[in-house]
Order: structure tokens, then sequence, then C-alpha cells
């Protein structure tokens, strides 16, 4: 199926032109993660970063970038962070609330907004990240440590706004949602290096054949799982009375109210993950310290019975994120008022509030078993490392999570457009 979308894809010329502007993106995408910072010593900078923990994971969203600190080091995260601060800001400013509600221009507005605070983002990011690795930097003679650290800062935020355009820029001239493709793009990037490093440990039988088919059938049962979740509903029955206008009669159809089971999508994961990172980057300000030798012990993703608090911490706060985030997008209030405007009904209950409290209900099972999906997947890593082995390949739940719900995405922005053209043909 999914090869027969992209044949006849491609012999469309409008998505072809797409496609390949998507292909030419991530082209320059890839180059760009190669381009690294001057005045970096990379000997002691993988040192510093060492392995396993928080700065895998970001080093995967980067696509790599991250331990070999390049322009594009900071990869999206500014932007997600800097999207998710202005959504939960947006319930209470009534400013932003107003613009939400504003249609184009609003969302022109929020973009602009989004926009700034992404550089402020990337700019803080970057200094904070400099200035820990200030170690691995090489000042050259006769400049003040600080203006170096300053430059790289700069650099750093330069290569986020970069990647921010290019994200906007496939998203309005290529396919799919141009943002969670550079993600989806870094991600996949790991996979060679991860079957080189697997292939290597098996050929000095560091591992065995069984660990590697068992790893295996772990992420054939995750893909699945995920696809299994992303597509999950709860159909809300729906009945439309009948109305008369004129000598026409509307109405009387019978509809559902699709719930998805995973309602927030990976925004919980990676706001989590960006509330934990903190521990983690001030210990690398403060590398000798005892505040760094606890956040090491216990607050890091090492395989071992040390990590359990982290990873309960973890998977609490993507629970909360996971109502939370649902909350703000999705109102049952509004749903009600909107089923009840156009003649709607849930049978057995009344219009407005029985209905609200029927689907609000309804919801917060649904985002349970979401939320607690999203929990699983992303303490994943943790549990393959305790039972592999394997501490210097992250094997992500999460970023299986992504590529395959970005995947998804895509694919169905695809079918969407050949049968809109298969629609026009018809028509014609």
């Amino acid at each position: 199926m999914i090869i027969d979308s992209l044949k006849n894809a491609w012999k469309v010329a409008d998505l072809r032109r797409k496609i390949g502007f998507t292909l030419l993106m991530f082209l320059v995408f890839r180059i760009g993660a190669h381009v690294p910072i001057p005045f970096v010593n990379h000997e002691v900078l993988k040192e510093m970063m060492g392995s396993g923990g928080i700065f895998d994971f970001f080093d995967t969203f980067s696509g790599g970038s991250f331990k070999r600190l390049t322009v594009f080091a900071l990869s999206i995260t500014p932007y997600i962070t800097a999207s998710i601060i202005l959504t939960l800001l947006t319930i209470v400013i009534p400013y932003l609330e107003r613009l939400s509600k504003e249609g184009d221009y609003g969302r022109k507005k929020i973009t602009q907004l989004t926009r700034y605070g992404t550089v402020i983002l990337g700019f803080i990011q970057g200094f904070g990240l400099t200035f820990g690795l200030r170690g691995a930097l090489n000042v050259p003679a006769g400049v003040s440590p600080w203006l170096l650290y300053l430059l790289v800062a700069l650099v750093l935020t330069a290569g986020c706004a970069f990647l921010m355009w290019l994200g906007e820029a496939i998203t309005e001239k290529g396919i799919g949602n141009g943002i969670s493709l550079i993600i989806f793009a870094g991600i996949v990037s790991r996979v060679p290096d991860a079957l080189k490093y697997l292939w290597g440990l098996l050929r000095v039988n560091e591992i065995s054949l069984l660990t590697v088919i068992g790893l295996a059938v772990i992420v054939i049962l995750v893909i699945a799982g995920v696809v299994f979740v992303q597509e999950g509903q709860r159909r809300i029955q729906v009945q439309y009375a009948k109305r008369v206008v004129g000598r026409r009669v509307y109405g009387g159809q019978s509809s559902h109210i699709p719930l998805k089971v995973n309602q927030a999508g990976v925004i919980p994961v990676i706001f989590a993950v960006s509330l934990l990172a903190f521990p983690q980057s001030i210990v690398t300000w403060v590398p000798n310290s005892s505040f760094a030798l606890f956040v090491n012990q216990w607050f890091s993703m090492n395989g071992t019975l040390k990590s359990i608090p982290y990873l309960l911490l973890y998977a609490i706060l993507i629970m909360f994120f996971t109502y939370f985030y649902t909350a703000v997008t999705f109102n049952p209030v509004d749903v009600a008022d909107n089923l009840k405007k156009y003649g709607g009904f849930i049978p057995g209950l009344r219009p407005g509030r029985p209905t609200a409290d029927y689907i609000s209900k309804v919801l917060s099972r649904t985002t349970f078993a979401g939320g607690l999906f999203l929990a699983l997947i992303a303490i994943l890593p943790s549990l393959v490392i305790g039972l592999t082995g394997l501490t210097n390949i992250y094997f992500g739940g999460t970023s299986l999570l992504i590529v395959v719900s970005v995947a998804l995405e895509t694919m169905k922005q695809l079918e969407s457009h050949l049968m809109q053209r298969h629609y026009q043909g018809f028509m014609k």
C-alpha cells in the first residue's frame, strides 16, 4: 500500500516537486549536521559527553550533531519548547487567547511570537551549553574566553534559527510537517551507526545472536504498538435530529466523535525531557560537585536500580503533561455546544452539560491509556539497557514513537493529495 502510494505520488508533477524539495532540504540538514564549530577539542568533548543518559537522547534528536557540537547541535528543540510555552500561555493570557481565535491573522502573529521565543531560548540554551562544555574549547591567545563563549552561542543560535526556517519551508513547499520531519531525519540518520555498532559487537562475540534477535523483536513490537495506539480511537455515537428547511429535510443521520487514544502525541514526552534536562545541564557546569554525583547516580537512564527514581518521575511527568495538553487542545464543553447548535445529540443524554460531562469522562479514560502508553515507551530504553547491557547504544522507544507517528502523518497527507487528484479527475 505504501509503495503503491509513493508510485502514484511520483506520477503527479506537483507532488513530485514537493517530495523533491523535501528531500533536498533533508540533504541540506545532513550537510549542516557535519559542519563543526571551530575551537573545539573533540577528544575532550567526547570524554565530557560520555555515553548514556540525557545527552544521548538529545544527540539522537539532533542526528548526531549534539555530541559533535556542530552548528545544528541545538536541533529544533528550542522551537518545540517555545511552541509549548506559547500554547500554555494561551490559556492564561487573554491577548494570546484572542489571537488564537482570530483565524489566519492570529496564527501568523502566534507564529511570529514563536520565532522570537525560539531565538531567545536558543541563545540561552546555546550559551548554557557552551559554558558547560567550556573545558572542550581551545581559547586562542589574546582572546577573552567570554568573547569565545558568546561567539559559539551565537553560532548555535543561528543554526537553530536556520533549522526553524528549514522546517517552515518544508511545511510550505514540501510534504508533511517540516519540524517533525527534521526530527524524523535526525533520528533515522542514526540507524546505520546503530546497526554498525551492533554488527561490530556481534563479530567480537560481545553480544550473542539471541540478544540481537530479541532486540529486533522488541523493535517490531514497539512499532506495532505505536501504530495500534496512534490509530486507535474511541468513537462516541452521535445522532442528528431532522430539520425541515423549506421543502427539504436535513439531518437524521448518525455520526460519531472520534477521540484519539493518544490525543497529545509526543508533546508530553518532549516537555518532560526538557524539565528533566535541567539537572543534567547544571551538572556540566559543576562536574565535580556532590550535586553532580547525586544526579549521575540517581537521575540518569543507566539501566540500574538507581535509575528508578528518575524513571518514576519521568513517567509521572509524562502522565501529567498528557492530561494537561489534552485539556488545552480539546474542550468537551465546546464540542457539546457545537453538537447542540447543529441539532446533534448522544443517544440517552441531554444536550449541553450532561453531554459535556460524558465526553469529559470518556476523554479522561482514553487519555489515561494514552499517557500510560507514552510512559512505558519512554522508559523502555532503560529497561532494554538493563536487559542487554548495551550502554553505548541508545535504544529509543520515544524515537520509534516519533518516527512511526511522523511517517503515518506524512503518508496520510500524501493519500489526501492523491484522493484530491482522483476526485478532480473524476469530476472532470
